[in-house]
């Protein structure tokens, strides 16, 4: 039995339609790239120009991806069995590709693991399953309160309804947002962060 207070919030996130992420935030290329079998993603630092990466685990190997353009700059399509998956090790990490090689990545999805549901400036990510299986991915700029309609300080911006959701989060940074489900990756991301002093 749920509370009068738990079925309004339930009906507010049915009602609520999927739409764009806000200002500053922007979908990075057609927002949805393609990733078959996919296990769980990972955030990590370009070493050059200090973009954020996402590294993809999937049953077709590894992938890095810049968080920024989108472009994917480094795959392994045959990595190591010892470390192909996160749960081959304790902290769930997996070995960094390309511009990252041998820097272990900590992975998260599958076999568990979580990413950042908060950045430094106060946005909130939420995942909430009102007709479970299908998971909402609801962005927020109000602590996670989700009060009033959507479009106001709380957005919903991602419907898993057609694959299973892995991992959802920010980057350690806060200036990249990731959905990543059984099929597909999904990235948007915003300018870099000033603090007065």
């Amino acid at each position: 039995m749920i509370t009068e207070y738990q079925q309004k919030l339930r009906e507010r996130y049915l009602a609520a339609v999927v739409m764009s992420a806000p200002e500053p935030w922007q979908p990075v290329l057609d927002r949805r790239t393609p990733i078959g079998g996919l296990l769980g993603i990972g955030f990590a630092v370009h070493p050059d120009n200090g973009h954020d990466l996402v590294m993809v685990v999937s049953s077709d190997g590894h992938g890095l991806f810049d968080a920024v353009t989108g472009e994917k700059i480094a795959r392994d399509r045959d990595p190591d069995p010892e470390t192909s998956t996160p749960d081959a090790h304790p902290d769930l990490t997996c070995p960094g590709l390309g511009p990252i090689a041998g820097v272990p990545v900590h992975i998260a999805g599958l076999f568990t693991g979580g990413l950042h549901s908060t950045t430094p400036d106060g946005w909130t990510l939420d995942v909430v399953s009102p007709e479970w299986p299908h998971d909402r991915v609801i962005l927020s700029a109000d602590g996670g309160s989700h009060k009033g309609p959507a479009g106001g300080t709380w957005w919903h911006v991602f419907h898993s309804e057609y694959s299973e959701l892995r991992a959802a989060g920010f980057s350690p940074s806060g200036l990249t947002l990731a959905v990543a489900t059984s099929s597909d990756l999904t990235l948007w991301t915003r300018p870099g962060l000033h603090f007065d002093d």
